[in-house]
């Protein structure tokens, strides 16, 4: 019988889970948590098997939560269920200790399947994820972009027009487009949105 905790912040997707996962005869639910906090305290008192760990909640987010569990309690094995697939959560799961990474499309089959897996061992992806980190690993190394050049493309994502951001850092439009210029070098685009687009998914920058 394998022990599982449920965490998520809303409600009925817990309660969805647990009236899912319990109807299989090898699988006990002993308890839910609906914070990064409440989950790594449940977790030293429940010492489940395998967790659900949700990955963006209040009160300490699934990333950090899993890090201290695994930490505590490295014997746990960590399932991320999420919405969100971005690059920078998948690596930042992984980098964690987590066991797997689904999205919350999964089906009961597919996450029964990766709840026993997981308690094997065994390393659990959707296969969306898994496409990604085969992609970014096949990916040719890009180099890393500059505090200036980091510092004007969060502008550009705030919505910024290039003379804004020349105000607003002391230089030249001029200037901030050269900087502009070599950021789509690096990260091979040719406009600001699919700049913004590929540094947040590369965790070059930050929502």
């Amino acid at each position: 019988m394998l022990r599982l905790m449920i965490v998520d912040d809303h409600p009925v997707v817990r309660e969805g889970l647990r009236g899912m996962l319990e109807a299989d005869p090898g699988i006990t639910v002993v308890g839910e948590a609906a914070s990064g906090d409440e989950a790594v305290a449940r977790a030293g008192e429940l010492r489940p098997d395998v967790i659900l760990m949700d990955l963006r909640m209040p009160d300490g987010d699934g990333v950090s939560a899993t890090g201290r569990i695994l930490s505590e309690r490295p014997e746990s094995r960590v399932i991320v269920l999420t919405t969100y697939e971005t690059d920078q959560d998948i690596v930042r799961a992984v980098e964690a200790g987590a066991a797997g990474y689904l999205l919350k499309d999964t089906s009961r089959a597919d996450l029964l399947a990766a709840i026993v897996s997981a308690a094997r061992g065994e390393t659990v992806l959707s296969p969306s994820v898994a496409t990604r980190l085969v992609t970014r690993m096949r990916a040719p190394v890009t180099e890393s972009l500059s505090p200036r050049e980091a510092e004007v493309l969060s502008l550009v994502a705030r919505g910024l027009t290039n003379a804004q951001i020349g105000k607003a850092l002391f230089i030249s439009e001029t200037t901030v487009k050269t900087h502009l210029l070599r950021v789509f070098g690096k990260l091979g685009v040719s406009d600001r949105t699919a700049a913004v687009t590929t540094a947040l998914d590369r965790g070059l920058l930050t929502r």
